[in-house]
């Protein structure tokens, strides 16, 4: 597996783990496996795209499952704007494939490095606007640059939707379960069109993604649990500081 030690495969499974949970407590948490394989391996940024990416299409589904479940993908407004980010998706997912395939391994960890400090500031900046007016749906135009956009940069590094759709939505006044409930639908297209895209480039390592993807699926069960069950801002803190961290790292890395 791309010659990583035993002790390296082992963090990129337990990263996996921690990253599942990450996806459906609180929206950023995709982003870790994409920074194991960055850091832990020799795959090329086009490598650890496609590697990490293959694995949300299991975690969305097991996500948008779950929340259909919980009620929140039942509603008619919430399903509504999952349908907008799902379709957008069909377009951006496309664009930062062809994207993925073509930056070096500097531009990729400046652009993940970005994410993550972007995703960290909407986490923070949420946290700072706890009454503020909730939305029962964003206005459409917004939903579909949003969608674009974050179709895009996932389509790039290999994250999936909640990284940056959960800290977006929330920010506009959407509130958190609703947020995450549209996300995990909207990252099954992501994650699929991304697949198909670096699948024809050949571009993934099938053992490294089903290694970190099993631990990654098991993870979004635990953080759904979490997510209806627990008080969420020591791990939202401890998630704020975590991306900062990295946030950094990767850019001096890069």
């Amino acid at each position: 597996m791309s010659g990583a030690s035993a002790p390296e495969l082992l963090f990129l499974a337990v990263i996996g783990l921690v990253g599942g949970i990450g996806i459906t407590a609180v929206g950023p948490g995709g982003v870790l496996p994409t920074i194991g394989l960055f850091a832990l391996t020799g795959l090329s940024p086009a490598q650890v795209a496609g590697t990490a990416i293959v694995t949300h299409i299991a975690t969305g589904a097991l996500g948008t499952l779950a929340y259909t479940r919980s009620g929140q993908l039942r509603e008619r407004d919430t399903r509504r704007t999952a349908l907008i980010l799902a379709g957008t998706a069909l377009l951006g997912a496309p664009l930062g494939v062809v994207s993925g395939t073509l930056v070096s391994r500097h531009a990729f960890a400046v652009v993940l490095g970005g994410v993550v400090a972007a995703a960290a500031g909407l986490v923070w900046y949420r946290a700072r606007r706890p009454h503020a007016a909730l939305l029962v749906h964003p206005p459409t135009a917004l939903v579909v640059a949003l969608g674009l956009a974050v179709s895009a940069v996932s389509g790039i590094v290999g994250i999936g939707g909640p990284m940056l759709t959960v800290p977006l939505l929330t920010a506009v006044g959407l509130p958190v379960l609703r947020s995450l409930a549209c996300a995990q639908a909207q990252s099954v297209v992501i994650a699929t069109v991304g697949t198909l895209g670096y699948l024809v480039h050949g571009t993934i390592d099938w053992p490294l993604a089903a290694l970190v993807g099993l631990p990654e699926l098991a993870g979004v069960l635990v953080g759904w649990k979490i997510a209806h069950a627990l008080p969420t801002r020591a791990l939202r803190n401890t998630l704020i500081t975590t991306l900062c961290v990295l946030a950094v790292y990767l850019v001096l890395r890069g």
